[in-house]
């Protein structure tokens, strides 16, 4: 008999061991349940955030200048291809329906084309080579030159893009060329500036 008590005894012992670990051990489980949700949807903040962060670099790269005419820099990967150095590295250029055109003025008349893309497809039957203007400079110092200048469509700014050329030599060479920091020409902001006034006193006076 006292053999039994002391088995149920042991018995109920072991029950009220188990039922008062068992809150604690639901606890525990709770609190990594809620830690892990925690790290997920702030892993989840962060990728959405990264997201916008890199749609909004890319919305600004693939931004479309509005119409009109600006002075912008013309970059290359070579000393001997460049701007004049009579108009300090920059070129015109003219932004319409979205598209946008670069003239440049080179420092000579020695390359005698330009290509859009590669050296390669530049040789290939139907390429579009874009042919020189003859442009007159004036350096610092008065004098004036005659060099020749091209007008170049531009995909996009602050972006690189290939420019083939070709010299007297008749050889074609590979280039990277970047149109940067386009600035509105004084004279073409005046004109947008004035007829906005207009239209406003027009649509006043109605």
């Amino acid at each position: 008999m006292k053999r039994s008590v002391a088995m149920m005894a042991c018995v109920l012992s072991g029950v009220l061991m188990i039922g008062g670990y068992s809150p604690v051990l639901a606890k525990t489980e709770a609190k990594a349940v809620s830690a892990t949700a925690t790290d997920k949807d702030g892993a989840e903040a962060k990728t959405d955030a990264a997201k916008a962060d890199d749609k909004k670099e890319d919305t600004a790269k693939g931004e479309v200048l509005e119409d009109g005419v600006y002075s912008a820099e013309f970059d290359t990967d070579s000393g001997m291809f460049h701007v004049n150095e009579a108009n300090d590295g920059k070129g015109t250029l003219t932004v319409k329906d979205g598209k946008m055109t670069l003239h440049v003025s080179l420092a000579s008349k020695n390359i005698v084309n330009l290509f859009v893309g590669t050296a390669e497809d530049a040789q290939k039957d139907g390429a579009e080579l874009l042919e020189p203007t003859t442009d007159t400079v004036t350096y610092s110092d008065g004098m004036t030159e005659e060099v020749y200048g091209f007008d170049i469509p531009v995909p996009a700014i602050d972006e690189e893009f290939d420019l083939a050329l070709i010299g007297k030599k008749n050889k074609w060479y590979d280039h990277k060329v970047k149109v940067t920091n386009p600035q509105k020409e004084e004279a073409d902001a005046d004109a947008a500036e004035d007829t906005a006034k207009a239209t406003e006193k027009k649509d006043s006076e109605k």
